[in-house]
């Protein structure tokens, strides 16, 4: 009975146990913290990435490019835009793209034109990449490419594309794990992103 009476008594292991309970919680405060800023890293290098995507969208082959694509087609002789002369807003509703590393597909924004449907894998996996070596958790189902009309460029420009549009690069979609869920599988979107520069030459395969 005295050595029950002493047991109950003994105190000695309340530290561990103390211990015990708030671990997790000071673990979770630790990795919380390093999740914060692993998470506004992240969003750091996929706005990199954009910027370096819109760059290479306007310096190089459009993906809105090909036989009959933006880059061909001729607003005065096959649109009835005087030569010459701004093209309408009207008469470029935009064109969005995306893709996959082997095709591409663009559409008209509104309406339907020739144009529109005319895409290039080739110069959609080149940009891609490029954003790929800066973030590589980008893929190529994350990426949107969007010629919106910018009043720049005229009709039957000799050398070069009837529009200078807005380029716009546009990721979404790219996925960030925390190290506090990791054991959970859970990840979260990050934010969307995007940027926008005016198409310069549109021509080529190397950018800077």
């Amino acid at each position: 009975m005295k050595a029950l009476r002493s047991f109950l008594r003994d105190s000695s292991g309340a530290s561990a146990e103390e211990f015990a309970l708030v671990l997790p919680l000071f673990l979770i405060a630790i990795f919380g913290t390093i999740d914060v800023g692993r998470y506004f890293w992240a969003i750091n290098q996929v706005e990199k990435a954009t910027q370096i995507g819109a760059r290479w969208a306007v310096a190089t082959d459009m993906v809105a490019s090909g036989s009959g694509g933006l880059n061909e087609y001729s607003f005065a002789i096959s649109g009835g835009i005087p030569q010459g002369t701004a093209v309408p807003e009207a008469s470029f509703p935009g064109i969005y793209c995306t893709g996959t590393s082997s095709s591409a597909s663009c559409n008209c924004k509104s309406g339907s034109a020739s144009y529109c449907t005319v895409s290039s894998a080739a110069a959609f996996k080149r940009l891609v990449d490029r954003m790929k070596l800066i973030d590589s958790r980008i893929d190529y189902a994350n990426v949107r490419v969007d010629y919106d009309w910018s009043g720049l460029g005229f009709a039957g420009d000799p050398n070069g594309p009837d529009v200078a549009p807005l380029t716009t690069v546009t990721v979404s979609n790219v996925q960030f794990r925390p190290i506090t869920t990791m054991l959970f599988s859970a990840n979260f979107n990050l934010p969307v992103l995007s940027y926008t520069l005016t198409m310069e030459d549109g021509s080529g395969t190397e950018s800077n």
